[in-house]
């Protein structure tokens, strides 16, 4: 791996260590970690600037407040990274209109992050967001 890649690496793996230590943390990483002009895509929002991803981070944690994540897997090349992850919470707050349910929810994910000069500059990520309103209630679960 170039040394490149694994700064890189080292910079992903920082964030999502410092995500699961909860907001208070995350927040801290966000300036340090991300552009200013970061563009986030995922799933039915983009996000541009830091601002609004702190925003929409603060958010997260206001609805599972002990938000942890788990890097699955990540692999390298050029400046993106694309890492597999699974995350845990217990739903606390709001979360699509609803009231807490106090539910505990373990999902998955992938995201693709663009690295320029240190900094995030770009990310593309899906979730599985189905499994998640299944656990919470929010929609029906399939019947087995």
């Amino acid at each position: 791996m170039l040394e490149k890649e694994k700064e890189i690496k080292a910079l992903v793996s920082r964030f999502f260590e410092e995500h699961s230590k909860g907001k208070s943390a995350a927040m801290d990483v966000i300036d340090e970690l991300f552009s200013a002009n970061i563009v986030y895509h995922g799933g039915s929002e983009e996000i541009r600037g830091i601002k609004d991803y702190k925003n929409s981070t603060s958010e997260s944690y206001n609805t599972f407040p002990d938000l942890h994540f788990n890097i699955d897997d990540m692999i390298v090349e050029g400046n993106k990274v694309a890492v597999r992850f699974t995350f845990t919470g217990t739903n606390k707050g709001e979360f699509m209109g609803r009231p807490s349910s106090n539910k505990k929810i373990k999902a998955w994910g992938i995201v693709i992050y663009q690295v320029v000069d240190g900094k995030i500059v770009e990310a593309w990520e899906i979730a599985d967001n189905l499994s998640m309103m299944q656990q919470l209630g929010v929609i029906p679960a399939p019947k087995k």
